[in-house]
């Protein structure tokens, strides 16, 4: 990256050609403001967009709790852009076809502008081509080799884009999970709401992952989007909102508290290694609320490894569950087993898949369930009743759903 200080008219100049130019493809406005003006934008986006085949520029105003949508044809934005360029955002970041241009105005009245290639123009690894370098960025939804705030925050990304070898683990897991969202977010029809997305996001932890799912559907795909991030944790509760705050990230909340005792209507449930039961907390949620999609990484099996064992019919498995490791790999297996019949016993297209490769996290199985008709209801009713008997367990889900569920077994 290229840095160097320059003055205040030639900066407006640059963002202005910029914004204007064919090969425009988004501004992002954010940080603290450089000017006496008061407003209550946070945050400012502006992309091009097509409409009636007419080429607009579209600014998007947000706020602390919500946000405004202009479009303006090219002739028009001179007054919105001057407007919007007077706040003096501490941070700019635009991109075009070809590079990144991010502008930081200091305290001091300094203006620094740093400017790279896309990724897709940068140099390959030696024996790589151009072309599959280009269709391995191009395949994650946040690839490496470009400026992202949100993942430079984060501690993710190095200033120059790159992944921090400490941190490849966590940010390969962020790409696979936003690639199993993409995935089913148009069969779960969440584009076509006509209001902002509602998400709950269960045992968010340290909120990488609900930063990430914030920033790709807002900033990204341009679907808004509201996150409500819930742990019991406080301390990994006050940090995910100081790194909110630092980011300036609005329709973004988190709360300190069990799953079951928050009150939305998520429209998407997510949970990334929420512990033991506080998975089926975030399934039941997701069935109790009539959430659209489910996306969930179980991590620890224990409430099952303690129930279960060789007797009655089981007994034939004694060899296998003698073994304690052996005995938890089955009370895994076992659990999500339970888990999937449950949602597709309550109505959702439910399958297990790979969530991402073993090296980089062991607890790599995603249940994925879009709310729709069950296959056969029935079937899967008879299934999960001859399971429990012969595993002589109740499984905690059922416990949590009660009589909604238990009413369908019948």
């Amino acid at each position: 990256m290229i840095t160097s200080d320059h003055d205040r008219e030639s900066v407006r100049q640059l963002i202005t050609e910029t914004i204007l130019a064919s090969n425009f493809r988004r501004a992002t406005f954010a940080g603290a403001k450089r000017s006496n003006i008061v407003t209550d934008w946070v945050r400012v986006v502006v992309r091009p967009v097509e409409l009636r085949n007419e080429r607009y520029l579209q600014f998007s105003y947000f706020d602390a709790s919500k946000d405004i949508t202009r479009n303006f044809k090219q002739g028009e934005i001179r007054i919105p852009l001057e407007e919007l360029l007077a706040i003096a955002f501490s941070g700019i970041h635009l991109e075009t076809t070809e590079e990144e241009i991010d502008i930081r105005n200091s305290k001091k009245g300094k203006v620094l502008i740093g400017r790279r290639a896309m990724a897709h123009l940068l140099e390959t690894p030696q024996g790589q081509s151009l072309g599959e370098a280009h269709n391995r960025a191009k395949d994650l939804p946040l690839p490496e080799g470009r400026a992202d705030r949100l993942l430079e925050v984060m501690g993710i990304l190095s200033a120059d884009g790159r992944v921090r070898p400490t941190m490849r683990a966590k940010y390969t897991q962020i790409n696979e999970f936003l690639k199993h969202l993409i995935h089913v977010i148009d069969v779960a029809e969440l584009r076509s709401l006509g209001r902002e997305v509602e998400i709950l996001d269960c045992g968010c932890g340290s909120s990488y992952l609900t930063l990430a799912v914030h920033h790709y559907l807002n900033d990204i795909l341009i679907i808004p989007a509201r996150i409500t991030g819930v742990d019991v944790n406080e301390e990994v509760i006050r940090k995910s909102t100081e790194r909110a705050e630092k980011l300036s990230m609005s329709g973004l909340a988190f709360a300190c508290d069990r799953i079951r005792a928050i009150e939305t209507h998520p429209d998407i449930v997510l949970a990334l290694h929420a512990c033991d039961t506080a998975t089926d907390d975030a399934i039941a949620q997701a069935i109790l609320k009539n959430a659209k999609l489910l996306l969930s990484v179980p991590c620890c099996h224990q409430n099952l490894n303690k129930l279960i064992k060789a007797n009655g019919e089981a007994g034939i498995l004694h060899p296998i569950l003698r073994h304690g490791i052996l005995l938890q790999r089955t009370a895994d297996i076992v659990t999500d087993a339970f888990r999937a019949l449950v949602l597709r016993i309550m109505g959702y297209r439910t399958e297990i898949v790979e969530f991402v490769g073993t090296e980089h996290t062991a607890r790599n199985l995603m249940i994925r369930a879009v709310r729709g008709s069950s296959s056969c209801a029935s079937e899967d009713a008879r299934e999960y009743l001859e399971m429990k008997r012969f595993w002589n367990v109740t499984p905690y889900i059922e416990k949590l759903l009660g009589q909604r569920f238990t009413g369908l077994l019948i």
